[in-house]
């Protein structure tokens, strides 16, 4: 078992400034949750307390039913894995791999298979006499993740791992650490502020602002059912779209109006309106970019082309409104004939709208979703 319990966690620094505000989380033995926020939110700080690099101001964790408040990181059977992979210069790959086993007092033959089996599954083994300056940063993330990985530990903690690396780099280690997981079957605890590799990586997810929990969930549940604003437009890429508008409920249906349009919500979706017993109201309405689409002249939300970014497979249109609310619309390129490609040029006038089944309803108050 190598489950993690955190209950009503709290981080109080000196200056009486709150990192972490009553932190609650239960974490299945091997599990693979995900920490993810803007800069600041708390996620670094809440993995550290899980590793003991942080004293914990309030509350309590568990890992396999021991509260380990008080114990050293050596001893809370853990392995981090550090942004900037904290390797040893003047040590070889292999003696950086086996230096904590050598503390340990392992005997060498041990030590000896437990670093070339690791560097075998990490693709490092012809690297193991060089000193970290001779290696790329991919491999250097390698190596520190190999460190990890000879201690058998229970609860295997990654801060940021990836995000010194560049772009494409990032997407194979990204598909190496979903391979390594299965390899090694234990309980991953990662913290990222790329809401990329959260939705790639975790099994659950938990997102973060100002050292609050928002939200936990499957990525699935947390894209297509955000509870409040911060994680709907968090959460996607590029980030949702929101508008100011009006619910209309009209003989037992539901309507939006938003920019003069009028669409009829869906049926699920206008049957759990009426289940929550919601009336006409103002709301702030969202709907993800790839959600939008071009419609015919004249009909639709009138908006002017500002922006067309080529991404490859689909353009990402930077619109505004009549109102001048900006909208990003997603159009796959496929399909899209030539002259219409060329007609998407700044300043060019255009027509786009979206179903009712794609639909987000946030209350403009609190920010809550309405459906939660």
């Amino acid at each position: 078992m190598a489950s993690v319990k955190l209950t009503n966690v709290q981080k109080v620094y000196d200056n009486h400034v709150i990192a972490v505000h009553d932190f609650n989380l239960d974490i299945k033995d091997k599990e693979f949750i995900v920490f993810v926020g803007p800069s600041g939110c708390g996620k670094s700080t809440t993995l550290r307390m899980v590793a003991g690099l942080e004293d914990i101001s309030g509350g309590t964790v568990e890992i396999d039913g021991e509260v380990v408040n008080d114990l050293q990181p050596k001893d809370r059977g853990i392995a981090m894995v550090f942004q900037n992979y904290a390797l040893y210069p003047h040590m070889s790959v292999y003696d950086n791999i086996a230096f904590s086993l050598r503390l340990q007092k392992v005997p060498e033959d041990v030590i000896f298979e437990k670093v070339t089996n690791a560097a075998e599954i990490l693709g490092i083994t012809d690297y193991l006499m060089r000193k970290p300056r001779a290696l790329s940063g991919g491999q250097r993330q390698r190596v520190a993740i190999g460190r990890a990985m000879v201690r058998d530990s229970k609860v295997f903690l990654m801060d940021e791992p990836l995000s010194n690396l560049d772009a494409k780099l990032r997407n194979q280690m990204r598909a190496e650490i979903i391979l390594l997981r299965q390899k090694l079957n234990t309980t991953f605890i990662y913290v990222t502020h790329d809401q990329t590799e959260a939705m790639t990586l975790g099994d659950r997810i938990v997102i973060m602002k100002d050292g609050f929990i928002q939200q936990v969930g499957t990525p699935t549940e947390v894209f297509e059912m955000p509870k409040n604003l911060f994680v709907a437009e968090f959460i996607g890429a590029p980030k949702m779209n929101i508008m100011r508008t009006e619910l209309v409920k009209e003989g037992g249906k539901y309507y939006v109006t938003p920019f003069g349009s009028k669409i009829e919500v869906d049926g699920a979706k206008g049957q759990a309106l009426a289940a929550k017993g919601y009336g006409s109201r103002s709301i702030d309405l969202g709907v993800r970019p790839e959600h939008i689409v071009l419609a015919k002249k004249g009909e639709g939300i009138p908006c002017t082309l500002e922006v067309n970014e080529m991404m490859g497979s689909e353009l990402h249109l930077h619109v505004f409104t009549e109102d001048g609310t900006r909208l990003i619309v997603r159009v796959p390129t496929i399909g899209l004939e030539q002259d219409e490609r060329e007609n998407l040029v700044q300043g060019h006038r255009l027509f786009v709208t979206f179903e009712g089944k794609v639909m987000h309803f946030f209350d403009p108050e609190s920010g809550e979703n309405l459906l939660n």
